[in-house]
């Protein structure tokens, strides 16, 4: 009882250490607002308004029927050039599509003889241009075919594939940058909150204050994880209820209580992690150094930039005792699938075993630095 008693006041007093830092307030209102709806609005991976050449060595009315095809909003007007030109564009990386139609395409179409057009793609946009090229070669076909007057060509085809998308319909990119972004934004906050707390009071000595105080190790730790969990769980709720439902019209489809739980646990591990990288750091300078690599193998290797199912097997695995990978996968299930307590909770219960291995090796180091620091 006691302990919880020393727990309640120190996260008080971390409440308000917090609140009145206005870097980090202003870090966690610009992360959980703005942050949030840039990325969704911003970063996109659709075709759109893109710089596509047209090098037309037929100029018949089915290569000008093709260059109207290629409309907004994916593509731009078509730019007609000549081949050299064209090449000079693409090498400068002002177009990211360029046509090639042959001389005779539209006598050789009509003939039956299966002339090709060439579709040289810049491929450093990696998911711009898979995409684009699969566009622009079934505008290709399509409009062959209605100048050749073939029409229901499904209906002739052996076999007939019906595609049903499932949760995002029309794939729209908002509804799923803005969920991992605030997933992010609560890996990097949550770890950079407790763990700057920690080495700014050892910085600035206040922590030996605590030290000549009836408290134990455990309870100044304890009451830091609570604190700024507390303050970042409320951040994600009003980012997710004001921005990603409110004004980017995001639907949720499943329980936002049992997401924010979910958040909750995640933030237990994270912030246990923040004091663990904390204790090893000498200076704030050097925790950065250690929280970056931290925070970019979870982003990269979670599964909210790319599915985790693409990563080497073993990998896979490896990942496996990152809180990260188990948090995107019931966010996504809760968020996107409308998953309840009876799928997820795997997924929950490794975030908590995870975050108390991480607890348990942070109060190791965090009280042998306080012995250090009596």
């Amino acid at each position: 009882m006691i302990w919880l008693i020393n727990v309640l006041h120190l996260s008080i007093k971390e409440l308000r250490c917090a609140l009145r830092d206005r870097t980090m307030m202003g870090a966690i209102l610009v992360s959980f607002t703005v942050a949030v709806y840039v990325v969704a609005t911003g970063a996109k991976s659709d075709v759109t308004n893109v710089d596509i050449g047209i090098v037309d060595a037929d100029r018949t009315g089915l290569s000008m029927r093709l260059r109207d095809a290629l409309r907004p909003p994916m593509f731009k007007p078509p730019i007609e050039m000549s081949a050299e030109d064209a090449q000079v564009a693409m090498d400068e990386g002002r177009l990211m599509f360029v046509l090639y139609i042959p001389e005779h395409f539209e006598a050789d179409v009509q003939g039956m003889r299966s002339p090709s057009v060439q579709v040289a793609v810049d491929a450093t946009a990696m998911a711009q241009g898979g995409l684009g090229m699969a566009y622009v070669s079934e505008i290709i076909l399509r409009e062959t075919l209605d100048y050749l007057r073939v029409k229901n060509f499904d209906s002739m085809l052996p076999t007939r594939s019906v595609v049903h998308v499932l949760f995002n319909p029309n794939s729209t990119t908002s509804w799923f940058t803005s969920i991992m972004q605030v997933i992010n934004n609560v890996t990097v906050l949550s770890v950079v909150l407790v763990g700057a707390a920690v080495i700014r009071e050892r910085e600035r000595g206040t922590i030996e204050h605590l030290l000549v105080m009836p408290v134990r190790p455990s309870e100044i730790a304890v009451a830091k994880i609570v604190a700024n969990g507390l303050l970042i769980l409320l951040a994600v709720g009003l980012s997710v209820l004001l921005i990603v439902q409110g004004l980017l019209k995001v639907p949720v489809s499943g329980s936002l209580m049992l997401f924010l739980a979910g958040t909750g646990l995640y933030l237990f591990s994270l912030t246990a992690l923040g004091i663990l990288l904390a204790t090893v750091a000498s200076s704030m300078p050097q925790f950065g150094l250690l929280s970056v690599p931290v925070f970019v193998i979870m982003y990269l290797l979670s599964g909210s930039g790319t599915p985790s199912e693409s990563m080497p097997m073993w990998l896979q695995n490896v990942m496996l005792l990152s809180p990260s990978t188990h948090y995107v996968r019931l966010a996504q299930g809760i968020l996107y699938r409308a998953a309840g307590i009876d799928i997820v909770w795997p997924q929950m219960l490794a975030v908590a075993g995870i975050g108390g291995a991480f607890l348990v090796m942070a109060l190791l180091r965090f009280r042998a630095m306080l012995a250090r620091q009596g």
